[in-house]
């Protein structure tokens, strides 16, 4: 065997920088075993004139007749996913891919996003079907191959690897297809050839079935393990042995418009449990305290209507959130206290104001950024708005442009709302909160009353980093900038 420990190595040292995505898979010489090269940043050595010595490498012999291939796992596309939707695949099985083409669209916890092909070749077999939702980080997606002639070998293939690469002691991982945790499974004491072909195999925590059998058992909320009993080879089960896990008696998953005894269920998306989880933190977690003013937008109002029509020919048209974005930001380098983080054994006090902007869409509110705000003009600033909104709203948000910021701004006085206390996005320490403009009457020197266009704002504060007095001076240097907008030229 020393041929094919020659030809081990070889492909061992090809694979090093082997993308972070993807297993390939190598077949040597000898015709009954391959080696399999997960991911690994460690050296490996070699022993001149014995057999080959791989250190700290994650690698199985195995008999196989695949040729040799990539296995592509899905990626986590944000730092706070933990699984994600496969909306659609851009290829098909068989297309050329090239690297860096689209390969699929993956819902993530924030937005819809592309997934790049990481390498070139044949789209083989394509394991997770569009629409799955819920399908976690680093489990086997699809089969990329090199050559056009290979593709055929994968018609049959079958992932049977975890989703993600062996730890000590893992706890019992969930079969892909179930709506309910099974019991953990037992040590087979038989092989496959002495086990009784009515009985589904189970190879770790998975159950056989078919591909389409799994989709339709997710759809319906169906707990495959509740089959004993499947029709298909070995027992695996089939679409038409579904029938049998209706009455399992176990909780089924929630499927869209799920109507009962009047209520309506709707599925929680990724987004919603993402904000639930934040937001519940950042309530239990941080100390807030809240700081209400009236601010007069009488200047503002005429400020914005004149700018407006001088930018009439430009297709450029201001709103008051634009003002209000600007001032915030200008106000925070007064006051840079606010625009601060705690960091458990020190505050991180920002130089640059990256203003957070709080929108809401179908899925979720999500906080797009406007970077650099204090150095934008206005027209730089409405224009981010205005883009970066509707990139929210169709889900097209890339990372960077919602995960950071150093200040937020939460405006809901287009409905009405009057004042709003808002929760504090972690781990930025202040949010300020807007409420619609409203008018009443103010006391006049001339005429004895007069009517004034007035907003309440509420800025909710991280006691933690932000004192009372502290939250009080930006109110203050806020106030300024609002009330006389000239005051942002200087």
């Amino acid at each position: 065997m020393s041929s094919g420990s020659n030809s081990i190595m070889n492909n061992v040292r090809l694979l090093r920088n082997l993308n972070r995505n993807a297993v390939r898979t190598v077949t040597t010489r000898c015709p009954i075993k391959v080696v399999q090269l997960y991911r690994c940043q460690n050296s490996i050595h070699w022993r001149s004139g014995k057999r080959p010595y791989i250190k700290n490498v994650g690698y199985r012999f195995y008999a196989t007749d695949f040729p040799s291939h990539v296995k592509v796992s899905l990626p986590a596309l944000s730092p706070t996913m933990e699984s994600g939707t496969l909306i659609s695949w851009a290829k098909k099985e068989g297309e050329k891919l090239n690297e860096g083409d689209k390969l699929a669209e993956i819902e993530t916890d924030k937005a819809i996003m592309d997934f790049e092909t990481p390498e070139e070749g044949y789209l083989a077999k394509i394991l997770v079907n569009a629409g799955q939702k819920d399908v976690t980080v680093g489990k086997l997606v699809c089969i990329i191959v090199e050559n056009e002639s290979d593709v055929a070998a994968f018609k049959d293939y079958v992932d049977d690897t975890p989703a993600s690469a062996p730890a000590p002691a893992p706890p019992s991982p969930k079969p892909v297809a179930t709506a309910t945790a099974p019991p953990p499974p037992k040590p087979a004491a038989t092989t496959a050839a002495t086990i009784p072909k009515s009985v589904p195999i189970k190879i770790g925590s998975r159950i056989l079935a078919s591909p389409l059998a799994k989709r339709l058992a997710a759809e319906k909320g169906l707990d495959l393990s509740s089959i004993t009993q499947g029709s298909g080879l070995f027992g695996s089960i089939k679409s038409i042995d579904l029938n049998k896990a209706a009455a399992s008696g176990q909780k089924t998953a929630v499927i869209v418009g799920t109507r009962g005894d009047g209520f309506t269920d709707k599925p929680v998306t990724n987004v919603r449990k993402i904000i639930a989880q934040r937001l519940l933190e950042s309530k239990q977690n941080i100390p807030h305290y809240y700081l209400t003013v009236d601010l007069s937008l009488d200047d503002i109002v005429s400020l914005r209507k004149r700018m407006n029509e001088l930018l009439e020919k430009e297709g450029v048209k201001l709103s008051i959130n634009d003002f209000i974005i600007k001032a915030s930001a200008l106000a925070c380098k007064k006051v840079p206290e606010a625009n601060s983080s705690w960091m458990d054994s020190f505050i991180r006090q920002y130089d640059a104001v990256d203003v957070s902007v709080a929108v809401s869409t179908e899925t979720g509110l999500i906080t797009p950024i406007v970077f650099n705000a204090d150095t934008k003009g206005l027209v730089a600033i409405s224009t981010d708005v205005k883009e970066l909104a509707a990139k929210a709203r169709e889900g097209k948000l890339q990372p960077h442009e919602y995960q950071g910021g150093t200040f937020s701004v939460s405006n809901l006085g287009m409905f009405g709302v009057k004042s709003v206390s808002s929760i504090i996005n972690p781990p930025q320490s202040c949010i300020l909160g807007i409420g619609s403009m409203n008018q009443r009457l103010v006391p006049d020197k001339t005429n004895g009353t007069r009517a004034q266009n007035t907003l309440q704002v509420t800025l909710s504060c991280d006691h933690r980093v932000v004192d009372g007095a502290v939250g009080a001076q930006w109110l203050q240097a806020f106030r300024r900038y609002i009330e006389e907008p000239h005051n942002m030229l200087l």
